[in-house]
């Protein structure tokens, strides 16, 4: 099936529903498919009606320049790529069987037996049980959402302390950021950038705040870009 419209309300809920659950339109990293799909799009979607693709359109946005060497066939078309079949409808209704499962928690009976009489004793024990699971249940908070992010940082030029630049962006400390590893990666004319992971919670962290902050370190930072963004 693939794309056949990205510019109609029906297309746009279509790409929004397929990035909800990914960063890119295939794989892990910024490809050809990304390019072709952008390129269909006449404006940025509306943030408050198309969330997904909103984030997608800005990041994909910031490769504009980079398109040309973006990996993958350059010449198959936007429809080559997205759901399949009956894979993604543009308005997903919750299925039955869904349904069925959400409600098992509410509905299902853990403890009873199918067609045994239940005593005094036996509903009582039942109930306790019950109960002891409900309590547990209700007692477990939800983990905070998380994403793996891998951001290049690229210096003015080839005589940038390139070790004082990673030592500045480390130094940002904030509540859901954890700095992970990185490398120096060669660009060209001998200049290096930083490639940097790190993992941020979804509801504390705003990577655009964070490339901002970085930015300020206008002697060494020349600018940032997202290259990978996973959940966890």
């Amino acid at each position: 099936m693939g794309f056949t419209d990205l510019v109609t309300g029906a297309g746009l809920t279509m790409l929004n529903n397929w990035l909800k659950t990914r960063s890119y339109i295939v794989g892990y990293t910024p490809s050809q498919a990304d390019v072709k799909c952008f390129q269909q799009l006449k404006e940025q979607p509306a943030v408050e009606d198309y969330p997904y693709a909103y984030r997608w359109y800005k990041h994909i946005a910031s490769f504009s320049s980079e398109f040309d060497s973006l990996p993958g066939d350059p010449t198959k078309s936007h429809t080559a790529y997205g759901p399949e079949s009956s894979e993604l409808t543009v308005n997903p209704a919750k299925a039955p069987d869904a349904a069925e499962e959400e409600g098992d928690d509410e509905d299902v009976d853990l403890f009873g037996s199918d067609d045994e009489e239940e005593d005094a004793e036996a509903a009582r024990v039942r109930e306790e049980r019950l109960a002891e699971y409900k309590k547990k249940k209700e007692g477990k908070t939800k983990p905070a959402a998380k994403s793996v992010v891998t951001m290049d940082v690229k210096p003015w030029d080839d005589e940038t302390d390139m070790a004082e630049l990673e030592k500045n962006a480390r130094a940002i400390e904030k509540d859901g950021l954890v700095w992970g590893k990185s490398q120096f990666v060669a660009i060209g004319y001998g200049i290096k950038k930083l490639q940097i992971n790190l993992v941020i919670e979804d509801d504390k962290i705003s990577l655009d705040e964070l490339q901002e902050q970085i930015a300020e370190d206008e002697d060494h930072v020349q600018s940032t870009d997202i290259v990978a963004m996973q959940k966890l």
